[in-house]
């Protein structure tokens, strides 16, 4: 069959992948978001489940003042005698630590920390039982590059000084390193370039798991930088992989534009699967001559599935569902049918947990709609990129009653579009979104009113930097109890 990336669609950056079990499991980074570090199953590398998060807990990571794009970086998965361990960087306290189930499904440990500078680690477990952390950044004698040491991989203690085995082929941002081992050579997979248009992955090998590592002459092995019309860009930082069939590949990420000849995205940096091929001499190519296109081919005897229709009866808080930093919980009341929250004086512009939870948004074709109800304050549906970059359709009290707003949040610029009086507190709210524009109204049950368009390239991250995506959000504000029900998002 032919498959279509990306295969996780929406802001779910920064893949690595594991096997186990007759299962495949992938992990992607969270940042300012919990729970943290989104945790997928799947048969075929192609259609992945979202099964929960490896970071459920505060007591597992701090997040208090994390600004967006800040907290959880990029994670590693592996599976090593019976336990699973997934390493990562918190980079509000600026440390590397792991955690580690015996359950896939169940809860993950309290954190263990290694004293390793860089972000981005990895473990490597070697046959002969030693365990050895990787990560980006100065080594103990000063030197930066790709870093490795010796741990103890019960307690994270360092069985050896940390050292720069690696300094990339060149490229700028070194980062994203995986060891394997594969016909008894040491393969070291990193990223260049920074994760922007100038992304890509390169490799090196040796006989030995400190160096000294060869690089591959014609790297970078996986890149579409230069791509000029391209909708796929910023291929890069990746996994490998290698299926039941015996094949490769590597999952990464990358971004769509918006359109081919428009360099913005608004999705976020999204997962993507992209072939691997060795030749007889252990070096390895990928993708198209080394490009990643939208289909590939791989062996099975399955389908692709398409994205569902999502709605509170089909979705799981925590696990579809996330929260801006550490929330509140009391705020919040759910059911299969309503959604029931409760306004601070913490807004969508604060660097703080408002009351607030969202799904991703997943593809530029689509809608979303939800009955919103309020007693004072305001509530309503955020288009949110982060604190300064956000549309928001919401219902508030005003003083003569009610009504619906259309706000944009784009840098500095705080501005209400458009203000409708309503006839009592409750509406519908509605968006549709596709590649260049939102467009939004509101529903009172007797009149449809228009609100106005926004165009999607201000919430992208040409405009809003970062390395998050947008995220469709249900918030509640000001001393406010909001009720939302009949939740509809469809993609098209």
């Amino acid at each position: 069959m032919i498959y279509i990336n990306p295969v996780i669609k929406g802001f779910y950056p920064d893949p690595s992948v594991c096997y186990a079990d007759g299962k495949f499991y992938l992990v992607t980074s969270s940042f300012q978001y919990f729970p943290g570090v989104p945790l997928f199953e799947s048969s075929d590398l192609v259609n992945w489940k979202q099964i929960g998060h490896c970071i459920t807990r505060k007591s597992q990571v701090q997040l208090d003042g994390a600004r967006s794009s800040g907290g959880i970086f990029a994670p590693t998965i592996r599976y090593n005698n019976g336990t699973f361990y997934m390493v990562t960087t918190n980079t509000t306290v600026n440390k590397n630590f792991y955690i580690t189930t015996n359950d896939i499904h169940g809860q993950w440990s309290e954190p263990i920390f290694v004293e390793q500078d860089g972000i981005d680690p990895s473990l490597f477990f070697d046959d002969d039982g030693k365990v050895y952390f990787i990560s980006n950044g100065s080594d103990d004698f000063g030197n930066n590059g790709i870093t490795q040491c010796e741990i103890d991989i019960k307690t994270g203690k360092k069985l050896s000084s940390s050292r720069t085995i690696w300094n990339g082929s060149g490229g700028r941002y070194l980062e994203s390193p995986h060891m394997y081992k594969i016909n008894n050579e040491y393969y070291l997979m990193a990223a260049e370039g920074g994760t922007e248009y100038g992304h890509m992955i390169t490799y090196a090998r040796s006989k030995n798991v400190w160096g000294d590592f060869q690089g591959y002459e014609h790297n970078p092995v996986l890149t579409n930088r230069n791509l000029g019309g391209y909708i796929i860009q910023g291929v890069g930082h990746g996994d490998l992989i290698q299926n039941t069939d015996g094949n490769w590949y590597i999952v990464h990420l990358g971004f769509r534009q918006i359109d081919q000849w428009m360099p913005y995205h608004n999705l976020g940096r999204e997962t993507f699967l992209t072939p691997v091929y060795f030749d007889e001499n252990g070096w390895f190519t990928a993708g198209n001559n080394g490009t990643v296109s939208e289909g590939f081919d791989i062996n099975g005897d399955f389908e692709q599935e398409p994205l569902p229709i999502y709605t509170f009866s089909n979705t799981r808080v925590g696990v579809d569902w996330c929260f801006l930093r550490h929330p509140v919980l009391e705020n919040y009341h759910f059911n299969s049918e309503k959604f029931i929250l409760k306004g601070t004086d913490k807004t969508l512009d604060s660097v703080d947990s408002p009351t607030f939870l969202a799904l991703r948004q997943k593809d530029f074709s689509g809608s979303v709609t939800c009955n919103v109800s309020i007693d004072k304050g305001e509530a309503g549906i955020t288009l949110y990129m982060d604190e300064q970059q956000h549309y928001d359709l919401a219902l508030r009290k005003s003083r003569d009653g009610f009504e619906a707003v259309l706000k944009l949040n784009i840098g500095d610029i705080k501005h209400d579009q458009k203000i409708v009086p309503l006839k009592n507190s409750t509406a519908t709210l509605h968006i549709e979104f596709e590649n260049f524009l939102y467009t939004f109204d509101v529903n009172d049950g007797e009149d449809i009113y228009p609100l106005g368009t926004a165009q999607t390239r201000y919430l992208s991250s040409e405009v809003a930097s970062g390395f998050t995506g947008v995220m469709i959000g249900l918030y509640a504000q000001h001393d406010n109890t909001a009720e939302f029900t009949n939740f509809f998002c469809e993609y098209i």
